[in-house]
């Protein structure tokens, strides 16, 4: 199928490489414009397009751009593309290293809840939990033992299903959890966050979360980080 992707980051690039490498046609689109995403864009075999182009490539639309940039996307990208089209968020907040405060995730919204209503368009989580490298080396056939697993919320069933497939095609084990307003349970600050949890620990890692401890892990992590860059 023709797959847009918004963001040309490690994430964006690693699953624009693999997509590829499945039969994908790629749309890829930075805040830089064509010119500043062809290099990237010829290295993982993708067309290099505009923002607004990669909205419309195709049935599947992924954005995977800075929390905090998601604001400076065009206005109204979203408005003529079609209800079916699939929009993916791989995006995670982090308030203290990078985003800055964001006051309705601060106040419990979820990350993915507050991307979909500056977009005005649903959105499925996915991709979030793991990291570029193990997104790029870690997939496996479907049944090899240590198989990642990867969780994917959203809203509607039909789309989830549909990033559920791509997951699995990728390499992972997709695990459905659930409606968008859980998806706390895969942002930072959780035990599925970065850890490379199997099928089997997964679904008991997003069982246990605790969303009281959400905000004050993700807040401890991000000045860690922001410590180790500060040096």
């Amino acid at each position: 199928m023709n797959i847009g992707i918004i963001g040309a980051g490690n994430i964006g690039a690693t699953l624009a490489r693999h997509l590829k490498a499945l039969g994908h046609d790629i749309s890829l689109a930075n805040s830089r414009g064509v010119e500043g995403v062809t290099a990237i864009a010829a290295s993982v075999g993708a067309k290099p397009v505009t923002v607004r182009d990669a909205a419309h490539a195709g049935p599947i639309v992924i954005v995977t751009i800075p929390q905090k940039a998601i604001t400076d996307l065009p206005p109204g990208l979203f408005d003529d593309v079609p209800a079916d089209v699939v929009v993916v968020d791989t995006g995670n907040y982090y308030p203290e290293f990078r985003d800055g405060h964001i006051g309705a995730i601060d106040a419990g919204q979820t990350d993915s809840e507050w991307v979909s209503a500056q977009l005005k368009r649903p959105v499925v989580k996915a991709f979030n939990n793991i990291q570029a490298g193990s997104l790029d080396t870690k997939g496996l056939p479907r049944g090899a033992p240590g198989r990642i697993a990867l969780p994917v919320s959203g809203d509607d069933p039909r789309a989830r299903q549909q990033v559920l497939q791509l997951v699995d095609a990728l390499g992972f084990d997709a695990i459905d959890a659930g409606l968008l307003s859980e998806s706390w349970r895969q942002q930072p600050g959780t035990a599925v966050y970065c850890t490379d949890l199997d099928a089997e620990r997964l679904p008991k890692a997003l069982a246990a979360a605790d969303v009281t401890k959400v905000a004050e892990v993700r807040q401890q992590n991000d000045l860690r980080v922001k410590a180790m860059f500060s040096r």
